[in-house]
Parts: structure tokens; sequence; C-alpha cells
């Protein structure tokens, strides 16, 4: 699959100086900031602001210019030495912009000062390129602004040193260079390759979008042949996880750096907003005006759920930036051929995924239903419409729930399952099904959303108003890996018992308890720990549907000949 999106994505009209260093650093890094609006926080960089915190406040103002060097003088007729923090300069003619740290002048004469978190490095000249660029073009941006300027100053906060940068016609040149090299790239409007096998990469706190090992191993890199060869170079869990609020008549605050819970007056929980990934309600639970606003300031999602557990809505901050993404998305649901050939990975891995459930939980798994199942799996290739795709994932599904019941251990009649049912669910397995899933398609949607989608256009399930169909599209692969797992656990292990259930007019469904105890045993399930079957390293299930959706987004910009979905071994 191509990107034909070229033509509609012309370059900014002014570079940032930051985005000239990513792109010396790694052109990738620098698409993916600059053009697609990609940013992610790594310790590097939240060390980095907080040893910008003061250079970070204008202050102090430039001195005026007269256009012949004197500038404003003191008493002694000598033009006075000035310190102007955080200035921001632009120009047209270079076509790039830059906010400098520090700009130390005296009269027309200023010297661009730019501050690093790290130690003076051990090379020749102490300085990377990619700061030199950068510093010249502060430098270049002081000289197009009337001011006098032949070099510039690292300083190295962890050494506290400076290091002065000669403006000298090399580095003007090879800076002038990579300014149209890099306005070409962002105006070409395609992503260029991931650096193979660089130890940049480990470092860089975007590894986690960008998967340069993963991508490559999936596009024949002669660096990544072997899965043994793809780095793991993101954590294999997330730090921050999802809160979830179900006390009724609960309300969600914020004081300081930390969500606070208070249920009737009195706080019942508390959690750092470091460590919350998104915060789901369900029923009539408030959140303070404040603490909404900080949510949306840091891009924590808040999702709406019903009593029951239906997913009613997600409050989430400013769309994600990377409008490119969404465009190609757009392009290929509007695409019959293409969106079957997505269709078809997803209900693959589906009913695949479904049989290995089969087979490794039922104490004596049908050969006949193994077989079916299998027969299913391969006809999937053959399906030439959604018609024929339906109908396949249905017969599956069918033999599939025809023997859940066999997967549950007897003994306890209150918790036979006969079949599946929903809408309202009438028996209490029923009931967990239908919670679970609603948890696991709020997951992939808050992933979908995370990556940049719009979770509401898919490409197996159809548009249809206010479901969103992609992130039903993102969930089928694990509907029986994690929600199913996690509703055998509970009920295999005892974890629910009959009064966790309320049944009214035929409806079962999950008292207060029953809801912690089930959303307990999925967390569980999206924290453990597996084995990618592709990528050979330790991964959560969590972070595994962020990097499939990602993995479908390098699908969809032409990245990847084919969009590779999630079976377990």
């Amino acid at each position: 699959m191509t990107s034909d999106l070229a033509h509609l994505a012309g370059a900014p009209d002014l570079i940032p100086a930051r985005m000239l260093n990513e792109y010396t650093y790694c052109p990738r890094l620098c698409y993916m900031e600059w053009v697609q609006g990609e940013f992610a926080h790594s310790a590097d960089t939240l060390d980095g602001r907080f040893q910008h915190r003061r250079v970070d406040q204008p202050s102090g103002d430039l001195p005026a210019r007269d256009g012949k060097g004197g500038g404003t003088e003191e008493g002694g007729g000598q033009p006075e030495r000035v310190h102007a923090r955080s200035v921001t300069l632009g120009d047209e003619g270079l076509g790039a912009i830059a906010r400098i740290d520090l700009v130390e002048a005296e009269g027309d004469r200023a010297t661009p000062v730019d501050y690093k978190r790290g130690q003076v490095p051990d090379i020749p000249g102490h300085v990377y390129d990619p700061e030199r660029v950068q510093l010249c073009l502060q430098g270049l941006l002081l000289r197009a602004n009337g001011y006098e300027c032949g070099e510039g100053v690292i300083y190295y906060a962890g050494s506290k040193r400076r290091v002065p940068v000669p403006f000298d016609d090399g580095l003007v040149e090879q800076t002038l260079e990579l300014l149209g090299a890099a306005r070409e790239m962002a105006a070409a409007g395609e992503m260029p390759p991931p650096l193979e096998d660089s130890p940049k990469c480990p470092r860089c706190s975007l590894v986690g979008i960008c998967l340069p090992d993963e991508v490559s191993f999936l596009k024949g890199s002669r660096y990544v042949v072997r899965p043994d060869d793809v780095r793991r170079l993101m954590p294999a869990r997330d730090d921050a996880l999802p809160m979830y609020v179900v006390a009724q008549g609960g309300v969600v605050g914020k004081s300081g750096e930390t969500l606070s819970v208070r249920v009737k007056g009195k706080t019942a929980a508390k959690a750092r907003l470091l460590d919350v990934s998104s915060l789901s309600l369900f029923g009539n639970v408030q959140v303070t005006a404040q603490a909404t606003r900080e949510l949306l300031e840091r891009g924590i999602p808040i999702c709406h759920f019903s009593y029951g557990g239906w997913l009613k809505g997600v409050t989430w901050g400013m769309a994600h930036k990377n409008v490119e993404l969404r465009m190609n998305q757009y392009r290929t649901a509007g695409d019959p051929t293409a969106s079957l050939a997505i269709a078809k990975e997803i209900v693959r891995a589906k009913v695949r995924n479904s049989r290995v459930m089969l087979r490794r939980n039922h104490p004596q798994a049908p050969a006949a239903a193994v077989e079916e199942m299998k027969r299913l799996t391969g006809k999937v290739e053959a399906a030439d419409s959604f018609g024929t795709l339906l109908g396949i994932e249905g017969a599956a599904a069918r033999v599939y729930f025809a023997h859940f019941g066999g997967m549950l251990k007897s003994g306890r009649p209150a918790f036979d399952f006969r079949g599946r049912n929903r809408r309202p669910p009438r028996d209490p397995v029923n009931a967990v099904l239908s919670f679970v899933y609603s948890m696991l398609m709020r997951q992939a949607m808050v992933s979908a959303m995370a990556v940049g989608f719009d979770p509401y256009l898919g490409f197996y399930h159809q548009p249809k108003y206010g479901r969103p169909a992609l992130a039903l599209d993102l969930a089928e692969e694990y509907r029986p890996l994690i929600a199913d797992s996690a509703t055998l656990t509970l009920f295999n292990n005892a974890e629910l018992k009959e009064k966790d259930f309320i049944e009214r007019g035929g409806a079962v469904s999950l008292t207060q308890a029953g809801r912690k105890a089930v959303i307990g045993a999925f967390e569980r399930r999206m924290d453990g720990l597996i084995t990618h079957p592709l990528f050979k390293y330790s991964i959560s299930y969590r972070r595994v549907m962020e990097v499939q959706a990602r993995l479908l987004g390098r699908y969809l910009q032409g990245e990847l000949k084919k969009y590779p979905a999630f079976t377990t071994r």
C-alpha cells in the first residue's frame, strides 16, 4: 500500500531551529515531530525541561539597533551589555524561527547561548553536530534581524561550562544545506526510513512511536533479518495505568500533582497524575473543572461509562496533530478493496486466537470444532466481500461459543454457560463478557486516539452514528486473548460469587463489588507480560495494543506492505 498525499503535506512557513537539530540527528524524528506533531516525554526531556526552567522565563530586551553598531550607551560611552532570555526571532528569507535560550548583546553585537542538560562531550570541538547547526541557525537569525553575530555558546549545565562555537563559512554552508533538505523532506510528505541498528534509538523519546527495529524487520531490512535482531527499545509495561471510579456519588478532584476521589465528603483514593494513563467513570461520578482541565492539558482521556458498563463517550483534549495519518485513514476507509485487505487480517487473527484459546483451556478440546475453526481461518483469504467475511467470522464464533462452557470449571450451576447473549446479558457469564468487551473497546479507543486515528471510522466495522468502528476493529484480535481469558480466570478461580450479580427482569448485571473484581482481573491481564510472536521480546498486552495501532498507521502511510495482525503462538 502506498501513500499519495504528498501534494497535501506542504512544509510550514518557518522551520523551528529545534527541528533542524532533530533533522541533523535523525530525519525520521524531525518528520514525526514537525510534520506529524508527535511528541513524547522521556527522562531526558523532562530533565532538560527542568534545566531550562530559568531561561524559559522571558526577561530582558535586546538593545535597539541604529544600523551603525552604536546601540544603547552607558555613561562612559560604551554599549550597554544586556542579557535577554527566551528570545523569539524569525525571518521569512531564511524560512526559519527560533526561541533562543539566552542572547548576550552589546550594541549590535549579539551572541546566542544555548543551554544543554548534560556534560561536555569528549569529542573534537566538544559539541555535537545537531547542536552546532541549531546554534548556527540562531546566529543567522540574529544576523537577519540586524545584529552582528560571529559565534555562539553552548552551556552544559552538567559541567557548568561554556563552549564557544565559531560560525565559520563551513558551518554556515552546512546549516543552510540542512535547512533546505529539511524543507524538501516536509514538502514531499514521505516519512524517512528508520535508522538501522543505530545507537541513537535507545535514548530517543519517540522510539515507542517510531518503532525503528520493528518496522525494519517487517520491511525485510538487511540489518534486522531475524526476530532476535529486534531490540526492545521501549519499556515492557507502561508506568502510567488506568484509574477506575465505580463508587456512586464520587467526586474526582485535583490537589497539586494528585487526583483524589471523595465519596460522601471523605477521601476514598488518591493517585499521582504521573501514574494515570486514563480515567474511567462508571455511573454517577463527577469530575471537577480543575481536574478536567488538568487531564485535558496532559492528554489523559476521561472515559464515561454507564452504571452497567456501556461506554458512553470520551473527554479528551485537542485532537492529535497527525492529520496526515487521518487523511490516509479516510482515503483507505473509502476504498473497499483496501479496507477488505485490513479486515481479512483482523478476522484471520481473531479466529486463530479463538482456536488457540479453545485448545489451551478446554480439558477435552473437541477435535471437530478445532478442525472447523482451522478450516474457517483458511477461508478468510478467499473472501471477496465484507458479507462473506462476516459470515466466516459468525460461523467461527458459533463454533467457539458452543464450546466456551467447556472451558469453565463445572460445579456451580448458577454460572453455567449455554451460549452467547447480550443487550441485555441474561446470565452471569454473559454479563461479565459484555463488561470486559466494553473495557477492551475503551482501551482500543484510547490506543487509536493516542496514535492519531479517528476512532469512529473503521475498515471492518462499517461507519454508524455513535459507534467507534476503528476501536472495534482494533479490539477484535484481543477479544479471546484478553477479555475471554480474564472471564475464564474470574470464574475458574472463584473470584466471583453469586452475590456479585443482580437479576432484574431477566437481565443480569454486576454489583459494585463484582465490577471491582472484574476490573481487577481485566487489568491484571492487560498488564501481564507475553513474548511478542513476531518480535520475540517481552511486552504487556496494553503495550501490544498500542504497538499494533502504530503498525496499522505505518501500513496506511505506505511503510509496510500489509497490516501484521496480532496472533498468539
